[in-house]
């Protein structure tokens, strides 16, 4: 009768086996057998142990040869826990136990307690990837995502086979999600605490890692990204990489701002005072997403260096140093602290592609063909590009002054820039790009053959780059002193138009050969030739052109009507040989540079 009653507390609670029961009457030396020999005493305690085993087994493997999981009765589930705690308590009592003829029952114990690591693992995959389906009593509704009345997510009404989570923006990312409901959280505390205990830990982990892989994968693909190869964003072409890059940045702030440190809470939580099998989980299950967004930035940094890729390589290059400081807390450990670092190494990547694209804008300006003239003299492209081009990065001076602080500018001469200009790295960049631009500028204005053409183009080109840098950031990183240059060289080559003018005027100078018919006629050409030419010039910027309109006429005007007054009182006040009144010609000078208004 006791055998049998203590058989049914054995089916419940092995602690009370008839093994163990028996053991303890033996080891307290009553009961029948106490008065044996020496031989008796060592063959008892090893009986108690097989029969404990024996016990355990057929415990254990009811459980874990069953197919539904164990999980999905909580009784169950609890006796098997208590079930391992005793098998691991038993093979503890082995290895500290004296003799040596135990190791065949400590063998058979490890192997039974394999098998329970196996089942753990199983169980420990599945709360993790089917929380609803194995743990009682959780809602079957995703949590931690919004309001009470909401799950986070919209559904596309058009599909009739399936209804397809689709991701709302986020624009606050300062929240944790609880990924897992509480229930399962706290059934996997339990299963972890066994398997550290029984010298599973690292197994643990990796089952971790593996059980998250899947919704990790999954998070990344909803917000749009999927993994790409360092040729295939090589060879992606720009558009498309753009609309990539688009997406890249607000992945990126989700993934590192929220999707990883719900997974370092987790981490936390469910292998709490199990160091460091947390950390070594936590740095397994954040390092795929993590790698995939930083291969792809890193990948976006080696690729070409053309200057209309400057600002996404800016906007990801700010997403990635902004980071940073945020990363010391969740990437604290050793395990997951070589993240951090490839997040440095990226945003060091990305800052020397800027500093790259700077240099290629260089190369850029110094390609461009001098072949070919602009109609009229008017603004070049590449002028125009350059110049749009400086002043919408200086939106983003501030980044562009730390990424420059970071190197020298390798191809830029010793000595080449004006110590006078300001001399921060960025202004230095700035100011060598806008000396090759006039540069390249200069050279393009040689293969006008008329000089006053030539003059024409420098000014149109020269006024430009003026405006675009007193109207932005430029100003600020050239300095007045640059402006000054500036307005000089722009001065200087209206002086140099107004040389073909006064070839004209020389016609009408009276102290050489005096007042005659000849130099009028002469003079009447010329000017027929001019304002029939410059007429289909260009001067672009209005001040500029009626400053030049008004020093024509201050010079032709005045010398013309001395000259006919000049030419009346030798012809007795005669003027029917004169083809043009001085007002005609203010009319005439006034219409020049209008080329841009006929086309």
């Amino acid at each position: 009768m006791n055998e049998d009653i203590l058989k049914v507390f054995a089916n419940y609670d092995s602690r009370l086996s008839i093994d163990k029961l028996y053991g303890k009457q033996n080891s307290g030396g009553g009961g029948v057998g106490s008065g044996g020999g020496a031989s008796e005493e060592q063959h008892m305690p090893l009986s108690s142990f097989e029969r404990t085993l024996r016990t355990l087994d057929r415990q254990i493997s009811q459980v874990v040869n069953q197919d539904r999981l164990i999980w999905s009765e909580l009784d169950a589930a609890e006796a098997f826990l208590e079930a391992v705690d005793d098998l691991i308590a038993t093979i503890k009592d082995l290895e500290s136990a004296p003799l040596s003829n135990n190791q065949a029952v400590l063998d058979r114990a490890d192997d039974l307690l394999q098998k329970c690591m196996f089942r753990l693992e199983r169980e420990f995959k599945s709360l993790i990837e089917r929380p609803d389906d194995v743990a009682p009593a959780v809602p079957s509704r995703p949590t931690g995502f919004d309001s009470d009345d909401s799950d986070g997510y919209e559904y596309d009404e058009d599909l009739e086979d399936a209804r397809i989570p689709i991701a709302r923006p986020v624009t606050d990312y300062d929240v944790v999600i609880d990924a897992l409901p509480p229930g399962a959280v706290s059934d996997l505390q339990k299963i972890a605490r066994r398997m550290v205990s029984a010298g599973f830990g690292r197994e643990c982990s990796e089952t971790f890692v593996q059980a998250r892989k899947s919704f990790l994968e999954e998070s990344v693909a909803r917000l749009g990204l999927r993994p790409r190869t360092a040729e295939e964003v090589k060879s992606t072409a720009w558009d498309e990489l753009e609309i990539e890059i688009a997406r890249w940045i607000p992945a990126f702030n989700m993934v590192f701002k929220i999707l990883i440190p719900s997974e370092r809470r987790l981490c936390d939580r469910l292998f709490e005072t199990l160091a460091p099998y947390g950390d070594m989980a936590f740095a397994g299950a954040s390092r795929p997403p993590a790698h995939q967004l930083l291969s792809f930035a890193d990948s976006v940094a080696a690729a070409s260096r053309s200057p209309e890729r400057l600002f996404r390589v800016v906007d990801m290059y700010e997403s990635a140093r902004d980071l940073i400081p945020e990363l010391d807390f969740i990437f604290s450990d050793e395990y997951s602290g070589s993240l951090r670092n490839e997040v440095i190494t990226v945003c060091t990547t990305l800052g020397s592609s800027i500093k790259g694209i700077f240099m290629e804008l260089e190369n850029l300006i110094r390609r461009d063909p001098v072949r070919v003239a602009v109609p009229g003299g008017g603004l070049h492209p590449i002028t125009r590009y350059v110049m749009n081009y400086l002043r919408a990065a200086c939106g983003s001076r501030q980044t562009l002054e730390e990424v420059m602080e970071g190197g020298e500018y390798g191809s830029m001469p010793a000595g080449s820039v004006d110590p006078d200009r300001p001399t921060s790295s960025l202004a230095i960049h700035v100011a060598w790009i806008m000396d090759v631009l006039q540069k390249n500028i200069e050279a393009k204005a040689e293969i006008y053959r008329e000089p006053a053409l030539s003059s024409v183009f420098l000014m149109n080109n020269g006024k430009y780059i003026l405006q675009k840098v007193k109207d932005s950031e430029l100003g600020l990183l050239l300095g007045e002193e640059w402006e000054k240059q500036m307005n000089s060289k722009v001065r200087r080559w209206i002086r140099e138009y107004q040389r073909a003018w006064a070839k004209i005027v020389s016609v009408l100078n009276i102290s050489e050969g005096g007042v005659r018919m000849e130099k009028l006629r002469v003079f009447n050409n010329y000017l027929d030739e001019n304002c029939r030419a410059q007429s289909e010039w260009i001067i672009a910027e209005e001040g500029l052109r009626g400053e030049v309109r008004r020093s024509v006429m201050e010079m032709v005007v005045p010398a013309y009507r001395n000259f006919i007054g000049r030419l009346r009182g030798v012809n007795d006040g005669r003027d029917g040989y004169v083809k043009y009144t001085p007002e005609i010609v203010e009319v005439m000078i006034g219409d020049l540079f209008r080329g841009n208004e006929r086309r």
